[in-house]
């Protein structure tokens, strides 16, 4: 299941991407206007802030900006920054593998065969998907 995080974060992308001009955009408008609290919004900008997908500007006039074009943010990356890794499983994640510890064979387990599948269905939507698309 998608946290509210990631959800409010690609709700407040798609905010900004929609923007003509790229100027600073505050927390409250961008709050007010996708519903989100205030204080909530903060705390996922500043994360997509670290991860050099938002830019900011303090003072007056000041917000946040995208600092690349809608076209070339992937939705997977904006996943991977919010939620975390893609795969269900750390078995089958491609960024943070971890073994099962209750797993004998990995090659032979249905389970991990299934959550790959998983897996890889969804890294090829998220990963074709850009900000542009959902704009």
């Amino acid at each position: 299941m998608l946290s509210r995080k990631t959800k409010y974060g690609i709700k407040a992308l798609t905010f900004l991407a929609r923007l003509d001009d790229n100027k600073p955009t505050s927390i409250a408008t961008i709050a007010d206007s996708e519903n989100i609290s205030h204080k909530f919004l903060e705390a996922i900008l500043l994360e997509l802030r670290k991860n050099s997908i938002l830019g900011s500007r303090k003072g007056k006039g000041g917000g946040y900006y995208l600092m690349q074009a809608p076209s070339k943010i992937r939705m997977s990356t904006v996943h991977r920054i919010l939620e975390g890794p893609i795969a269900m499983l750390p078995c089958v994640s491609l960024n943070f593998y971890e073994k099962c510890e209750d797993c004998v064979d990995e090659d032979s387990c249905a389970v991990n065969k299934l959550m790959t599948q998983v897996r890889d269905n969804t890294l090829e939507i998220l990963d074709n998907q850009t900000l542009q698309d959902l704009v």
